[in-house]
């Protein structure tokens, strides 16, 4: 893995678990994740300030950030964006926004086969994209529905079942019985390593964003704010 120098904070709020990671480069220097009852605006904060007494740095040592941008959980997202903004506040520090789907992804990435990450979407549906074996997008961030997902998966692919999305990738393992290998924990997990790993490679192609101009990537319409608005629920 590449070194670097930028030493990164890499959030992930997307799901349940609240994880944070510090980073030199691409390489994984200390990670914190909590996952319990609390909201995670209560949880974030306490996970970076213990990341950073653990690892016996100051935030002003910290020269970037990453957080994961969806698809997830509107509340995680809305929170970690947040979180990472007023850290960033008052700085020129540059934020990788990375997707969700992506740094699922990235554990169960052999180089040898496509790699499908999902969560659960709801309504019988699901958050999905599909890197090919050198990690380039074959299905950028969808909704879809276990059918039409298994319509475009390539044989062999590597399925990474994320949080809530065990229903759907059953129907898919039924679908197309031998052609795609279900992974399981902890494969889906998600965690604010890869965020960090996947962080560290767009600020080395010079991606980094003000934080001010990062945005959640939601995929879908919040249902509350299609009722409010009376437009369709995507």
């Amino acid at each position: 893995m590449a070194e670097g120098t930028d030493l990164i904070l890499a959030v992930e709020s997307a799901t349940r678990a609240v994880s944070v990671a510090l980073l030199r480069g691409e390489t994984l220097l200390a990670e914190e994740t909590s996952d319990d009852e609390r909201q995670p605006s209560e949880r974030l904060l306490p996970a970076v300030d213990a990341l950073l007494r653990g690892a016996g740095v100051t935030l002003d040592a910290v020269t970037a950030f990453a957080v994961s941008v969806g698809p997830g959980s509107f509340t995680g997202l809305r929170v970690g964006l947040a979180t990472v903004k007023g850290l960033a506040f008052g700085s020129e520090r540059p934020v990788a926004a990375v997707g969700t789907l992506a740094a699922l992804a990235l554990r169960a990435q052999d180089g040898r086969h496509a790699v499908a990450a999902l969560l659960d979407a709801r309504r019988g549906e699901l958050y999905a994209a599909v890197f090919a074996a050198d990690g380039s997008v074959l299905v950028p961030d969808a909704v879809l529905t276990p059918a039409a997902l298994a319509a475009r998966l390539p044989d062999g692919t590597r399925v990474v079942v994320g949080e809530g999305a065990a229903p759907g990738a059953a129907e898919l393992g039924a679908r197309l019985a031998g052609q795609v290998e279900i992974l399981a924990a902890p494969y889906g997990l998600a965690r604010a390593g890869p965020v960090g790993v996947l962080g560290a490679r767009a600020l080395a192609r010079g991606a980094g964003l003000p934080a001010e101009q990062v945005a959640p990537r939601y995929v879908r319409r919040a249902e509350a704010e299609a009722r409010r608005t009376g437009q369709r629920f995507e």
